[in-house]
């Protein structure tokens, strides 16, 4: 039995797939299990521990539908007996058409009833980890009782004076709002006397870092480390630190994952579908003040800022840390 699954193309949604990679390898513990990934994040896939082989698919190098179907052509020679497609996206359908899998599973919609050989309706008020492990229920008929979020773990020496923040989101909405960033860096280092403040991000973010650390207070205690770690690195650093402070976005599953204490700052983002996943030494903290929360929209339409953001209560994320930093 060969198993090919196509894993989601965000961060956040490939480290929540990994207790259905997990569920598969569980289910045909004798296959070879390989994946399919954005090439960006290759070096997440490599530390799911239950992969056998990672397909990177790069968009610019295979353009368009027919590009799609190209790269999909091409892993014919594997001869895959089930694909499982994560993704809701025509492309990825064109892809697993394109594989010759004999069984190609997933939801029915994006041409999924076309492009699929079984195919299952998307289950409502599911957390997105349940939503993928429903898809293989549902295919095998048996039921997924372990659920579980995890990569490989990280060797690392623990650094437990060190606090990672992570203020940066691919959706505007979910990003903290520069005057409001600098009042919680001023107030972290003012109280967790001891710690050391690490910025992270992607290089694209780096700018946007480098605008909100500039004249906080206490600046020899902060490390910029955005846009200077790829995804592994990040992975080990995150392993090696005390805990986590992050708006909803892709590195706070990530640090759920690797198991580090991580408090999460819901604004736009819905947490019962796409909060961290698990629940061992996580804390959500959302405003809860506005009407519109959360609108799991990209940019807001209402205020032109995200205002549900700006409303987070600082001191409730003092009290979160305090359990996992040295304070005066």
């Amino acid at each position: 039995m060969k198993v090919l699954i196509r894993l989601p193309n965000w961060l956040g949604d490939v480290v929540m797939s990994t207790a259905f990679v997990a569920a598969v390898r569980e289910t045909y513990p004798d296959s070879a299990i390989d994946v399919i990934v954005k090439k960006e994040l290759a070096g997440i896939a490599a530390l799911i521990p239950e992969i056998d082989k990672v397909h990177p698919f790069s968009k610019l190098e295979y353009k368009g539908l027919g590009g799609v179907y190209r790269f999909g052509k091409n892993l014919r020679g594997e001869k895959y007996d089930i694909f499982f497609n994560l993704p809701a996206s025509l492309s990825s359908l064109v892809m697993a058409r394109a594989t010759g899998a004999k069984k190609r599973v997933g939801f029915a919609k994006e041409g999924g009833f076309f492009l699929l050989t079984n195919r299952y309706k998307t289950p409502a008020n599911l957390h997105r980890v349940d939503e993928y492990l429903f898809l293989l229920e549902q295919f095998t008929g048996k039921n997924i009782a372990t659920r579980k979020v995890k990569l490989l773990p990280q060797p690392t020496e623990k650094n437990n004076a060190r606090l990672l923040v992570n203020f940066n989101s691919e959706a505007e909405s979910r990003r903290m709002p520069v005057d409001k960033g600098r009042a919680i860096i001023n107030l972290l280092t003012s109280t967790f006397t001891g710690a050391t403040l690490t910025f992270i991000g992607a290089p694209k973010e780096a700018a946007f870092v480098d605008e909100l650390i500039a004249g906080v207070d206490n600046r020899e205690r902060i490390e910029n480390f955005a846009g200077k770690t790829n995804l592994p690195g990040l992975a080990a650093l995150m392993a090696s630190s005390a805990a986590i402070l992050t708006t909803d976005s892709g590195p706070a599953h990530l640090a759920n994952a690797v198991g580090t204490p991580t408090v999460v700052l819901f604004g736009a983002g819905n947490e019962h579908s796409t909060a961290p996943y698990n629940k061992h030494n996580l804390t959500v903290l959302r405003a809860g003040k506005l009407d519109c929360e959360p609108c799991i929209k990209n940019t807001c339409k209402l205020y032109g800022i995200p205002k549900c953001m700006q409303l987070l209560d600082e001191l409730q994320m003092i009290n979160a840390l305090t359990v996992y930093l040295p304070h005066a």
